[in-house]
């Protein structure tokens, strides 16, 4: 694993986005990811991820710990395919396969992260990496945030692995 960092960050419930909309933001980019949780000691969270985009796939290994309600120390490494087909097989019972698009936006001196899964049609969730806890959160116009759901424990993607049929 590499060097831990800190991350600290807001997640928003936004209503569904017009994805042309967002692609045709300056510098926008779309990934396809696909993460699985697998089982981890106590108090970590482990995953595994592909990261597809221009036809290029990457396979990430990422444990993270939580600090706070918007901070976590995160290790994250590249991991060969092999590595990855093998790691997966520890996918956490009863869990499923996420996948989403994610489309990446710089804003405000800060990237949005704007995660469409294919079980929801009426939202998304909107995502932005801070350097402090106190820092304000700035996003485009065209994102039309429901509530902040950076505590709302059934948003975190391990939640999603599991439920993701709830109501707003």
């Amino acid at each position: 694993m590499n060097n831990g960092g800190i991350e600290i960050e807001h997640k928003y419930l936004i209503e569904y986005p017009d994805r042309e909309e967002l692609l045709e933001m300056p510098c926008a980019v779309s990934v396809h990811i696909t993460q699985t949780y697998l089982d981890s000691e106590e108090g970590v969270t482990e995953r595994v991820r592909s990261w597809k985009q221009d036809g290029e796939t990457v396979y990430y290994h990422t444990l993270k710990r939580r600090v706070s309600a918007l901070t976590h120390l995160e290790d994250e490494a590249v991991i060969s395919y092999e590595e990855y087909q093998r790691l997966i097989r520890r996918k956490k019972r009863g869990s499923q396969m996420i996948e989403k698009e994610r489309i990446v936006i710089p804003y405000s001196g800060r990237d949005v992260e704007i995660d469409i899964y294919p079980f929801w049609n009426d939202r998304a969730v909107a995502e932005v990496e801070v350097g402090s806890e106190d820092e304000d959160v700035r996003l485009p116009d065209c994102i039309r945030v429901i509530r902040e759901v950076t505590e709302d424990g059934r948003y975190k993607n391990v939640s999603l692995a599991y439920v993701h049929d709830f109501e707003i």
